[in-house]
């Protein structure tokens, strides 16, 4: 092989070396714009689009996964294009959104509605041969939901969402205070957080932060070993220490 050849290899080995740093900084670009997008339309539509509750929400979801990773790797495809088609997207589903919120007829044209199931106790095969709903799917939905006798069911709706909402038989009910005869008390104030991971937030502040102080004296500990504090709504206040002594 003669000294021209070695030149030629070394001028090509130095072309591939330079396109393959173009090609990692083009990656990154892409890779930072396109999640910098997604995060935007996240904070926009988020509730709307992780909840899946309708058939357009569903649709956008999975569309914008695949056009996020065709973004930021596919380099074969023109990048200004592809953020115009994820625009356009977020436009459409935002209109659907407005849609479905001035009309309740487009509504159920475009969200789908939900499908009894169940009803007084009795299965409606022909509301389940229509959703190709086989008797496995819901049984196995029930027991998800902590049901494993469907005697006990009085009701059962397949949402838009996929998910089942169940009402059982008044017999197999959870008793509640006005079964009983009780009166409810009132609810409890929210936990309040004093400590977490190790670091006082705001409310670490009298008469908590006395109280917490005075736990940790009984203890022989400091706040230091401590990982999570919090006043519970019954007026406690739960300790989580460093060292948890199971060995």
């Amino acid at each position: 092989m003669g000294t021209w050849d070695f030149h030629q290899q070394g001028i090509l080995s130095s072309l591939k070396g330079e396109y393959a740093v173009e090609d990692i900084l083009m990656t990154m670009y892409r890779t930072t714009f396109s999640f910098i997008l997604l995060v935007l339309a996240t904070l926009l539509f988020g509730k709307h689009i992780n909840s899946h509750k309708n058939h357009y929400s569903f649709a956008l979801s999975i569309t914008i996964g695949s056009l996020i990773a065709n973004m930021a790797f596919n380099h074969r495809l023109d990048f200004p294009s592809m953020v115009i088609s994820f625009v356009v997207l977020i436009l459409l589903f935002y209109i659907l959104l407005l849609i479905s919120a001035k009309s309740r007829k487009w509504r159920g044209r475009l969200s789908g509605r939900p499908t009894t199931l169940i009803e007084k106790g009795k299965i409606l095969e022909e509301n389940m041969k229509q959703l190709k709903f086989t008797l496995d799917d819901l049984n196995q939905q029930l027991r998800e939901q902590g049901i494993f006798e469907i005697t006990e069911v009085d009701m059962v709706v397949l949402e838009v969402s996929g998910m089942l909402s169940v009402r059982k038989k008044a017999l197999y009910s959870p008793l509640t205070p006005k079964d009983m005869n009780l009166s409810p008390s009132a609810s409890g104030p929210l936990p309040v957080e004093l400590i977490m991971d190790g670091k006082a937030t705001e409310n670490l502040i009298p008469p908590h932060s006395e109280q917490l102080q005075s736990i940790c004296r009984e203890r022989g500990i400091s706040l230091g070993d401590i990982n999570y504090a919090v006043v519970t709504s019954s007026g406690t206040i739960f300790i989580d220490e460093y060292r948890d002594g199971l060995r």
